[in-house]
């Protein structure tokens, strides 16, 4: 992963955390319920986008670019349908 990429990704992270402390203050403040349901709504919309970006990286560096040297330097080698069972076990989890 390139440092742009990174800072990306941390930039959607700081944002979900944000309004995730957000979601805190609202219940402190007895605030009225719709609107924490909505908060909350943003901050699962802002940790999924940040989901599907990783994912993206994932299969183009680790998946597509398995044994080409770009892929993180924490990934074990595997052959294909290793891979692809990797790959069926994220989506299964992160779409729950």
């Amino acid at each position: 992963m390139d440092d742009k990429m990174r800072r990306g990704l941390k930039t959607r992270v700081n944002r979900a955390a944000g309004q995730i402390a957000g979601i805190g203050r609202m219940i402190d403040e007895d605030k009225y319920c719709v609107d924490i349901l909505h908060q909350i709504s943003a901050a699962r919309s802002a940790l999924d986008s940040l989901g599907v970006k990783l994912l993206s990286a994932h299969l183009e560096s680790c998946v597509l670019g398995h044994g080409t040297g770009t892929e993180h330097e924490a990934a074990k080698p595997m052959a294909r349908e290793e891979l692809l069972d990797e790959v069926r076990i994220v989506l299964t989890n992160f779409l729950k």
